[in-house]
């Protein structure tokens, strides 16, 4: 293994933490070959009128470079 490239991505959601950590990964991350870890940086909530309408997740992604 040599270098391992790591990018942040953020998903969004109105249904569940889950689901917007599938947003973050769709299919943009589909086309990246060798992916080596997902780490969930952060999860948050937007929250009106007492209930959440919005859940976000914060994803680093790392991945294998190749040349």
């Amino acid at each position: 293994m040599g270098v391992i490239i790591v990018r942040e991505m953020v998903g969004v959601s109105p249904h569940s933490w889950s689901d917007a950590a599938r947003q973050a990964g769709g299919p943009r991350v589909q086309n990246v070959r060798n992916i080596r870890t997902v780490e969930v940086v952060q999860s948050t909530a937007r929250v009106e009128g007492g209930e959440i309408v919005e859940y976000r997740v914060q994803l680093k992604l790392g991945f294998e470079y190749e040349e």
